[in-house]
């Protein structure tokens, strides 16, 4: 009957929102240390992007069955799709940290 406006309405539940912002923290962190590893270890090219998808499939199946209890529809709009979803932000956090540690551990010396 109403399922699609309680659904609608748990998306704007106070608890949800905050839950929503705790996902995205997760999720920024988890890149920003997935990038400082692929700087540490040196990887270049593909084998850099293979660690980030490696920690987008990680980082999403953790927060799935942990944090959203299987349930992703519950605490985000798109569901499983926005849970997988890196978003813009995240590749180029992932992209910055990468090449700053990868600058440092690595960089040529003068």
């Amino acid at each position: 009957m109403a399922t699609t406006t309680d659904n609608a309405a748990q998306l704007i539940f106070a608890p949800n929102v905050l839950h929503n912002q705790a996902l995205t923290s997760v999720k920024f962190l988890s890149f920003c240390f997935a990038g400082a590893v692929a700087g540490i270890l040196g990887l270049e090219n593909w084998l850099g992007f293979a660690l980030f998808i490696a920690s987008i499939v990680s980082t999403s199946f953790i927060i799935y069955a942990i944090n959203c209890r299987g349930k992703p529809t519950k605490y985000l709009p798109g569901g499983l799709v926005e849970l997988v979803n890196p978003g813009q932000d995240n590749i180029f956090t992932f992209i910055l940290v990468w090449t700053l540690f990868y600058g440092i551990i690595h960089g040529t010396k003068c």
